[in-house]
Formats: structure tokens, sequence, C-alpha cells
């Protein structure tokens, strides 16, 4: 039972099924969100659906890439490759030290066979062969002499490549699960947003949001930093239906490969990422933050710095949220929108119609009371709960809305504080990869399309030349030829060789059962069929 379980895993029928079935398992990865990207999201998903989430989370479909199943599906393909190709290597090798097969003794039978009557002057039958099984070995092919007392003959043989070409895909195969699941296990992909001026530091508390590997190790981290010195966008001005849309984005970087190290100014852009030890850092957003201060009802600053905002449409139109929970008496918040060309419209709301900087407005509602910070649990930087806070400032309220241009400071009511809009800078988002198995999955996916190349472009083939003396005394040379597999290109193979052997020879004319039906000229005999 064991031996035939282990010859049904290591088939490639079941290689292939297992590759199916992984592709198949991957699809929920897809449909559901996956812990590892967003516990929060997936607790929201579960709360969302009472029914089905609960039998998802036991099914491990929240952690596909993780699951039991999905691992043993992964696994199995690995063992199951493993075991078809390694045997089949083994076995091809003896064959390639093996000589060619022994010359058939009716070649006439193969598929493609001919016959040439050398004339009276032309070479004895072992002059014949040896030239023969030179130009055969001219041509790649490995040769055998299988001569006998009466007849000399050669047999060759080529096309080892195909079946070298097709272990090195299935190995490079096995090379890519390798890989993947080295790459799976230590990398780790980080999000950070970095003002104008400021820096980042390559540890866990300064990510915005990381997502490691399964045996992802903190020591992994390489101690480099990253600072943004300043941000340029270039917006369309010539064309009116495509006017404001962004053409170029340039981040300007100093980076410092490691403690101690000098500083040095990179360009990062959208599509040219920087590579810092092997970590890629990506251009994935940019926006502006408005730089304000907030006072509380002591005069006190309970907040000062930049506020990142949320880009909301192509003119940069920006959701702001501010929290204060150092304020006292009472918390504060602000949400609102931020414009960078600020202008009144029609129905007296203002609106931003341009992306550039020309007139930075913001327009905000304020609240008070609690924030809902000091229990603990984590909240969404871009969202300001009201369920427990007072309302402020609206435009619906008597007090009104806030509406700040850069420099002005607006008095809170009821004594709570102010706001003063300071200034403006701009952010950029950052994508950071690491990655050390991209490489191996990057060289074995080469080596794949290599070696699927040469499987289905290199052909099989086998050649017999044998020749002896026929009732007058002269020269009669037979020759026959055999594809391994399809026998696409074999009629060719087999007009070279009668061809070539016109060439070194003094040929009488063809008998006439070797010539193709209807036709005088002279031309292999092609016997339809394909195979032994």
């Amino acid at each position: 039972m064991a031996r035939w379980a282990w010859t049904q895993l290591t088939s490639m029928r079941t290689a292939l099924m297992l590759l199916l079935l992984l592709a198949v398992a991957a699809v929920p990865g897809s449909l559901v969100p996956q812990r590892r990207a967003g516990p929060e999201i997936v607790d929201q998903w579960i709360e969302d659906n009472p029914f089905w989430g609960p039998i998802l989370d036991f099914l491990q479909f929240f952690d596909v890439y993780t699951s039991v199943w999905f691992s043993a599906i992964y696994l199995l393909l690995f063992v199951s490759l493993v075991g078809c190709v390694v045997p089949r290597a083994i076995k091809h090798v003896k064959v390639m030290k093996s000589p060619p097969p022994r010359t058939p003794r009716r070649l006439s039978r193969l598929p493609e066979s001919g016959t040439v009557v050398l004339e009276e002057e032309g070479p004895a039958p072992e002059q014949a062969v040896a030239q023969a099984k030179a130009w055969l070995k001219k041509r790649g092919y490995r040769v055998a002499d299988h001569s006998d007392e009466r007849r000399p003959s050669v047999s060759a043989e080529r096309g080892y490549l195909r079946e070298i070409g097709n272990i090195v895909f299935h190995f490079s195969l096995i090379g890519v699960l390798v890989f993947m699941a080295y790459g799976g296990m230590t990398k780790y992909t980080g999000q950070k947003i970095l003002v104008e001026g400021e820096g980042f530091a390559n540890n866990l508390v300064a990510y915005d949001s990381f997502t490691p590997g399964t045996y992802f190790n903190a020591d992994q981290l390489k101690p480099f930093s990253l600072k943004l010195e300043s941000f340029d966008a270039v917006f369309e001005r010539q064309s009116e239906t495509h006017y404001g849309q962004p053409i170029d984005y340039t981040a300007r970087m100093e980076v410092r490969e490691g403690p101690g190290a000098e500083p040095a100014e990179e360009i990062l852009k959208v599509n040219s990422p920087l590579d810092v030890h092997g970590v890629r850092v990506y251009l994935v957003g940019n926006g502006y933050a408005p730089v304000v201060t907030i006072r509380d009802g002591e005069g006190d600053i309970a907040f000062q710095g930049p506020v990142v905002t949320r880009v909301q449409d192509q003119m940069y139109t920006s959701l702001a949220v501010i929290k204060a929970p150092d304020a006292t008496p009472d918390q504060l918040g602000f949400v609102g929108l931020f414009l960078p060309a600020a202008v009144e419209g029609e129905d007296g709301v203002a609106v931003s119609v341009d992306p550039e900087l020309l007139k930075p407005q913001l327009i905000l509602n304020s609240y008070y009371g609690d924030l809902g910070l000091d229990a603990g649990v984590p909240q969404n930087v871009y969202v300001l709960d009201t369920e427990n806070l007072t309302e402020l400032n609206s435009r619906t309220n008597s007090n009104g809305g806030i509406t700040l241009d850069e420099g002005q400071t607006y008095e809170l009511p009821d004594g709570k504080g102010s706001i003063s809009f300071d200034g403006v800078r701009r952010y950029v988002g950052l994508d950071l990869h690491y990655d050390p198995g991209k490489w191996g999955v990057g060289v074995f996916a080469a080596t794949a399309l290599i070696g699927l190349a040469v499987s289905l472009f290199v052909r099989r083939r086998r050649v017999w030349v044998r020749a002896d003396t026929d009732e007058a005394g002269r020269t009669r040379v037979e020759y026959a030829l055999l594809a391994r597999g399809e026998a696409t290109g074999l009629r060719a193979e087999n007009v070279a060789l009668r061809s070539a052997m016109e060439k070194m020879w003094p040929v009488t004319a063809p008998e006439s059962d070797n010539g193709p039906e209807g036709e005088g000229d002279p031309a292999p005999r092609h016997t339809p069929g394909s195979g032994v």
C-alpha cells in the first residue's frame, strides 16, 4: 500500500492536479480579508456576518496562506515534484551514458526511410558508412558503430537536450516553490507616511503599518534611515481636457545606510524605487499636510504640527481629521476639508479648483468631549468618532463652521481654546518591501522558461545507416529515421540526409519504389505512420 501511494503521489498527473488545487485554494485569499493584512478588518467582517464569519474563521479562511490545508497542498506538491523529477533525472543520465540503440533488421518499416545505390566508382560499404558517420557527427548526432561481419552500419541519436530542458523546467518549479516559501517566512512589508523635513528609522515602532512573514525576526531590520527633504509635483497645464492631472512626482530623499554613515541624496519617483540593503522603497502616494496649532481652554498647546490629509479628488480636496486628546478641560476634535486652491462656489460653498497651493484654506467642524483614546482601543487616525462628542462648530449650528486661511487663528466658543493655521507642507506615502526570496524566484522562473523553450523546440531524432553490396557489386546504402515523440520535422531531416548522400557520392537513378507517388525526381521514401 505504501509503495502504491508513493507511486500515485509522484506521478506527473498528481503533480499537475496538486498545482491546480493550489491555485484554487488561493482563491479565498482574494475573496475574504486576511488577518495578517488587517486584523481589525477581519473582526469587522466577522461582526457584520454573524453566521458565516465564525464558520470561515474556524476553517482558517482568514489565514489562507498559513492554514493547515493550504500548507498541506503546498508540501504535497513539493514532495510530488521531487519524487517525480529526481528519478526521471537519474534515468536520463543513464540513458545519455548508454550508446544509441542497435540498427534494426528491417529499416524499411520505420516512418522515414530510403535507399541509395552508388555507381561502380563509388566508395565501398565500409567507407560509405564512415563518411555517413562523419556527416552525422557534424550535424550534432551522437553516433555508435554497430557493424557486423557482413554489413557495416552506424546508429545515431540527438535531441537529449529536450529531456534535459523538461527536467530543468520541473526542477525550476521546485526552486520557485522553495524560494516562495522562504520569502513567505522571512519577508516583510511596511507603510510609512513622511512629511517634508521628517525622518524615518527602520524599526518596528516607526512604521504606520507592518506585515511580517511567518518567521520574521526583528533582527532582520537593517539599521538605515530616510528623510524627506522635499517633494515636487508637476501637473498638466496645456490640455483643457486633462488640466490638473499629475505628470510627474519627484521626492528628494536623504538616505543613511547605517549608524554613522554619511547621508546621500537620492531621487525617488513612482516607477523608480530606492534600494537600501535589499529593501525596496516605493513612492505610492502624496498629499498636503497643513500645519496647525491647537491651544486648550487654559492657553496651553494641546497639539502642534502637520496634519496628514487624505486626498479626495483630482484637485487635491483633502479630508482633514485633527485630534487633541491632551486638551483641558475637554478633549478637542476637528474634522473637515483642506483646499489647496479655494474658490467660493455658486452655492456659497468653497471648492478647490487646482491641485497647486494657490490659496490654501481649512474648513472645519469642531467637537469637544471624550475622543475614546484613553480606553486603549486602536482608532483610525483618519476618522473622528463623534458618538461621545459634543458639536462646537459647524455650518448647522449657531457658532458656524471654521474657515481658516494660512496664518489665521480662530478662537473656539465657550473658552474651549483656539486653532491656528500656520502653513502647509507636502507628504509622501512609502511602501517598503523586503523579500530575500524574490531573487531565487526570479532566477528559477527564468530557468523554467528556458527549460520549457528547449523542451518545446528541440527534437529527439534517431538515424540508422547501413551499407552492403548488391548483385551487381555496387554499394547499396540503406537508411531510416525515427522521432521520439511527435514526428514534426522528421521529413525535413530525411530530405537533408538524402541530399547530403547525393552530394557525397555518385548515386545512380533511384529504384522506382523510392520516389514519392506521381513524381519522377529522386526523393526519400516516406511511409505514413508514427512508430515501430
